[in-house]
């Protein structure tokens, strides 16, 4: 069954990044932590990453994404990045709100 919830931006960020940590789709998860929380199911072990992944997990505990040194960001600045990053989001925001792209 869809539903629509209304969560504070930081609990949404929380779940997005344990998640993809677990390799894992927001759904399942959401639906976990539900159960769990309605005393439905245990809690099951994160499972760790595997090595070979292109995620990693630094010493904060956020989770890093590596690129190959091929990839086109590993020869931007910092400016650029940004600037690819801002294109990105005011597509996404177009999209959402039905204007063209």
């Amino acid at each position: 069954m869809k539903t629509t919830l209304d969560l504070p931006d930081e609990l949404v960020r929380e779940m997005k990044l344990r998640a993809l940590m677990q390799g894992r789709t927001l759904r399942d998860l959401t639906a976990d932590f539900l159960r769990q929380g309605l005393g439905m199911a245990q809690a099951k072990p994160t499972p760790t990453v595997p090595p070979d992944s292109m995620v990693c997990i630094n010493a904060n505990g956020l989770p890093v994404i590596r690129s190959g040194n091929n990839a086109p960001a590993a020869h931007m600045s910092l400016d650029e990045l940004l600037a690819l990053e801002q294109q990105a989001l005011t597509r996404e925001d177009m999209q959402r709100v039905g204007l063209p792209v």
